[in-house]
């Protein structure tokens, strides 16, 4: 929204309006497409010393810019702060025209000063995308005046962009505001999908769909204001409705919007599904919007299921649904129907939970011959819920006396402890009395829960399993063929860290003070799967990485095996990418026994984008080795003792790093799983070469694998 101080900013459909007759030319005030800011003066972090050449790191795709550069105050992330102030010109035209975007405050805009009083001032819209702007300056005519460009936001949106400013006699033209109102129309389900066209940072609005006289999605999204401005179609499936009658309803939403709303069997953009810039291809994503936790992970009958946290008509956080993607061999997925469902299933939003097979049919659930799975999750307002399927996982019946319990909390994980016969539910969980932490409840049923004890010191989306200590177990290795008779107990929550102790179905006792840890980086609120039928504990958590101008955003970490070691420093959780990444390895490229020099890295040609490599390197007098990855450095630091930030110990004066690197991400696994760390991928597109490197002294190669992989999705 724009916002005003004494002086309206008005929103225009063009800069480049050509001259009418009598109208004096043109003048061009600042275009920004120098290698500097020239005479304009910065002050603060927020502006840097020259333009920016479009999207800044970690920031959502800019455009509507004029030519190759702008004004950008991303350039340190919202948190950074200053001004941009133009030199002095004379106001000698009726009108001053910009483009401008970011955040709707009022620290974040563009101020027309005369003197050192703000006479005008004009903000983004929360949009990354320009738009063009104007003030009407005619009462000023043969002033003096400045600009200033200003961020003094630190919180979300806080940053602002300016481009192309031109003096100008002809009044740009006026857009008309989409219509708003409340639109409904009726159909029969015809066609597999109800395709919604969807805008970032448009007016939001409540979008629902009933069949047969019952409401069945009930969101509030984003709707793109006409055809010419949608940045991707939302569906919803609904094939399985096929001949009933369905009414879809909008309430103050745009009327152009809304007509585009209709029947499909085909989604708009999907033949470009899955190969876009920045689409994972290593690991599943969701075909369009948003995720965030993986929830409800349990392998039944051939398959392994992944739900997780899902907007599914928008960008950004919000709606949350579980979504669903089922494998056979955790390497190739499929995207399924949601199965969980906000303000029409749950009373309030189905935040984070899991889920487990009930193969003794204890909750009394089952109906037909397949197991019953049970969904445990958080009824935003309500409480934990319970949901049961009897169609392996595909739909599921909300249990009709929900919520089974009501506490100040969220995230509930069901596990089966067979010593106790009966159900544990580890749960966040926040009171008075006992602080943020983790509650434990017991059930014979799933349907009826009693407390049992409080762990205090944990935060969100709780994790609880067994595991044996075993030394020398690899991650080729299946089963637990560790001392299946000397086991711990783990316990974790969304930050990740750990305890390793006892439990005895009712209380967890640490074995040790504080938590360890194993991941770093973008890595948050992880799950393991549930009922794995060879006994591996596989984890997936939630890296937290922005996909700018991509239908779908957010990513999920490769599925990697959990194991407990015995270290010197006691016994410790490691973590390793699964054995399955070998089906996509295409080509194998090696190298041993190499003496690195700073100046004599070992280089190994390769081609693509996907890889996993391994290296083992012998430290000897180097300050750092690692690996170059067309840009990308893994390095460890030796006075520092860590890989890429993470901290680690060398084994015998010797590193290793297994490193898995995706299109838009890359995932560092450091001595046989001592350290696993997620990030991003700094330098992206195809890669010519591998190179292994010491820095600051001499060290050895003892031996390197870079595997080209293809892509999971490859037909």
């Amino acid at each position: 929204m724009s916002r005003l101080i004494s002086m309206v900013c008005i929103l225009a459909f063009a800069v480049a309006i050509p001259s009418v007759a009598g109208a004096a030319e043109d003048i061009l005030l600042a275009d920004f497409e120098g290698s500097s800011y020239g005479k304009w003066e910065a002050t603060g972090d927020a502006f840097g010393t020259a333009p920016a050449t479009g999207t800044l790191p970690r920031q959502q795709r800019v455009s509507g810019f004029a030519g190759k550069a702008l004004v950008n105050s991303y350039l340190k992330g919202d948190p950074s702060t200053g001004t941009l102030t133009s030199p002095e010109f004379t106001i000698d035209r009726k009108y001053l025209v910009f483009l401008i975007g970011g955040g709707a405050h009022k620290g974040t805009c563009m101020k027309l000063l005369i003197g050192e009083k703000a006479v005008a001032a004009c903000s983004g819209a929360d949009d990354e995308k320009l738009s063009p702007a104007f003030f009407d300056v005619d009462k000023y005519k043969g002033r003096k005046a400045r600009l200033r460009i200003v961020d003094s936001v630190k919180g979300g949106w806080g940053h602002v962009s300016v481009d192309q400013i031109v003096l100008s006699d002809t009044k740009p033209k006026v857009p008309v505001a989409p219509k708003l109102g409340n639109f409904t129309k009726e159909m029969t389900v015809q066609k597999k999908y109800l395709i919604i066209p969807i805008r970032n940072g448009a007016k939001r609005c409540n979008l629902e769909l009933a069949v047969a006289g019952k409401t069945v999605r009930r969101y509030g999204t984003e709707l793109a204001p006409d055809a010419n401005s949608v940045d991707f179609w939302a569906y919803f499936t609904i094939e399985s409705y096929k001949g009933k009658p369905a009414v879809v309803t909008v309430g103050g939403g745009p009327e152009a919007g809304f007509a585009l709303i209709r029947q499909a069997d085909e989604i708009p953009g999907e033949d470009k599904f899955y190969t876009e810039a920045l689409r994972p291809q290593l690991r599943f994503s969701q075909k369009v919007g948003w995720n965030n936790d993986t929830n409800g992970m349990v392998y039944y009958d051939g398959e392994w299921h992944v739900y997780f946290q899902h907007n599914p008509v928008g960008w950004k956080w919000g709606n949350m649904t579980w979504g669903h993607a089922v494998s056979t061999d955790l390497i190739h997925w499929e995207q399924l129907p949601n199965a969980l469902f906000p303000g029409t299933m749950a009373k309030g939003a189905c935040f984070s939970g899991s889920a487990a097979m009930d193969p003794k049919n204890t909750s009394g659930f089952q109906t037909g011959k397949e197991k019953v799975l049970i969904a445990a999750l958080t009824d935003t307002g309500a409480g934990e819920a319970i949901a049961y399927s009897n169609d392996r996982g595909r739909t599921f019946t909300w249990y009709a006396k929900n919520p089974v319990v009501k506490h100040g909390g969220r995230d509930p994980k069901i596990i089966w402890y067979a010593p106790g016969k009966h159900w544990v539910m580890a749960v966040f969980d926040q009171s008075k009395e006992h602080g943020r932490g983790i509650a434990f409840y017991t059930s014979k049923n799933l349907k009826d829960w009693q407390v049992q004890s409080h762990l205090p010191g944990y935060f969100e989306c709780p994790e609880i399993f067994e595991l044996p200590i075993d030394p020398s177990l690899s991650s080729d290795s299946a089963g637990t063929s560790g001392d299946e008779g000397n086991t711990r107990w783990v316990i974790l929550a969304a930050d990740a860290r750990y305890a390793i102790g006892k439990f005895d179905g009712k209380a967890f006792t640490p074995a040790h003070e504080g938590k360890h840890r194993l991941h770093y980086g973008s890595y948050y609120a992880s799950q393991t799967f549930s009922d794995s039928p060879d006994g591996r504990r596989i984890q997936i958590g939630w890296a937290r990485l922005a996909m700018p101008a991509m239908p779908f955003n957010q990513a999920f970490t490769f599925p990697h095996r959990l194991t407990l070691r015995k270290t010197p420093d006691g016994v410790r959780m490691f973590a390793e990418p699964i054995k399955e990444i070998a089906k996509l390895r295409k080509k194998t490229h090696s190298a041993s026994g190499a003496e690195l020099t700073p100046d004599s890295p070992k280089s190994v040609a390769v081609s693509g984008e996907l890889f996993e490599i391994r290296a083992e390197f012998a430290i000897g007098q180097a300050k750092a080795v690692g690996l170059d990855i067309g840009g990308n450095r893994v390095v460890y630091d030796v006075a520092a003792g860590k890989l890429n930030g993470a901290p680690m110990a060398p084994v015998d004066g010797k590193v290793s790093m297994q490193v898995i690197v995706d299109r838009p991400m890359i995932e560092i696994c450091g001595n046989a799983g001592a350290v696993y760390i997620t990030s991003g991928r700094g330098k992206r597109g195809d890669v010519s070469a591998v190179k292994a490197f010491a820095d600051g002294g001499k060290a050895k190669l003892v031996s390197m694998e870079v595997h080209e992989l293809e892509s999971i999705w490859k037909k």
